[in-house]
């Protein structure tokens, strides 16, 4: 957000800060929640370039089409292993993954 909209909420009294000042994450939580948004990012963008619905996916994974939306979605419930167990079965590397959450 530029700098003039940010003080022009301000003095119609609106608080400007960052999602993790707002949800009052710690540091450690505010790094896991970022790697945990790649990670979902990363799903979905190897998904498409694999050209694979997420029924197709799901199957792969053994999982169902509406856990993979929700993966994709980064829903709170998904957990991080599933994702990157997810990845590892469309054929994305180790080091695509660490690319990833770098």
């Amino acid at each position: 957000m530029n700098r003039r909209k940010q003080e022009k909420l301000a003095k119609a009294g609106w608080k400007v800060g960052t999602a993790a000042e707002f949800l009052r994450l710690t540091p450690q939580e505010e790094l896991y929640v970022e790697l945990k948004a790649s990670l979902c990012q990363q799903l979905k963008r190897q998904r498409l370039r694999s050209h694979l619905t997420q029924e197709e996916l799901a199957r792969r994974v053994k999982s169902s089409q509406s856990r993979i939306a929700k993966m994709e979605r980064c829903d709170p419930s998904v957990s991080i292993d599933l994702l990157i167990r997810s990845l590892l079965a469309i054929g994305t590397t180790r080091r695509e993954i660490a690319r990833a959450i770098a």
